[in-house]
């Protein structure tokens, strides 16, 4: 599979846009009640602007020169969680199921959906064509080691867990933090595909790399 054209990523970018924004708006009974309240307002900015800036990336979907494929189905649970996590937060929300109280939770949720989604991003941007949604070795692939990579191997899936705790936040959703810790078996299988991949293609380097940093968190994990 090749490298994803501009066009084929704005479509599908716009498609996924519409339809996770879509199944929020329709959880909370429509757009006039969905976007009577500032926080929602600021999370659909914050995700559309999330969007606009993915289509300035080199991200892809190309198997590169050696793809795991035993982990596609990280994609589509993955998919699952996050089409779910769309509409239930914002149910439970209009329902008063379960919820939060309180304004000051639904704008830490949106600060905190904000900061994981530029920490999703920013990795994108670092890695530029090496970054695939598949676990995959991209044509002259090497390892970063620097900036955020110094300290933490998966930035971009820290940044993944924030966004979707953020997410569930915003709409002071108990169902929708159960549904973000959901994420966290599928992203630590797609990580230990990931370095068996790169243990596979840069030995010792790599080795050494994973021993003076973390996965996910210093200090933690």
């Amino acid at each position: 599979m090749g490298v994803m054209s501009k066009p084929t990523l704005a479509l599908a970018s716009a498609g996924g846009l519409v339809a996770f924004l879509g199944l929020a708006i329709l959880g909370w009974g429509g757009f006039e009640p969905f976007f009577a309240n500032p926080a929602r307002i600021a999370l659909v900015i914050a995700t559309v602007a999330m969007v606009v800036a993915a289509l300035f990336s080199s991200v892809n979907l190309s198997t590169g020169e050696r793809e795991d494929r035993s982990n596609r189905w990280v994609i589509g649970v993955l998919s699952l969680i996050g089409l779910l996590s769309a509409w239930l937060p914002a149910y439970t929300d209009r329902k008063e199921f379960w919820v939060l109280d309180g304004d000051i939770v639904r704008w830490l949720g949106v600060a905190l959906y904000v900061v994981g989604g530029a920490l999703r991003l920013w990795p994108i941007f670092i890695l530029g064509r090496r970054f695939s949604g598949l676990v995959a070795i991209q044509p002259g692939h090497a390892l970063v080691t620097d900036g955020l990579y110094s300290r933490i191997r998966n930035p971009s899936y820290l940044g993944l867990l924030i966004l979707s705790l953020g997410w569930a936040l915003a709409f002071r959703s108990g169902a929708g933090v159960l549904l973000a810790a959901l994420n966290i078996p599928s992203l630590v299988a797609r990580m230990n595909s990931e370095e068996r991949l790169l243990q596979a293609q840069f030995g010792r380097e790599y080795e050494a790399y994973r021993a003076r940093t973390w996965r996910l968190l210093p200090g933690l994990y």
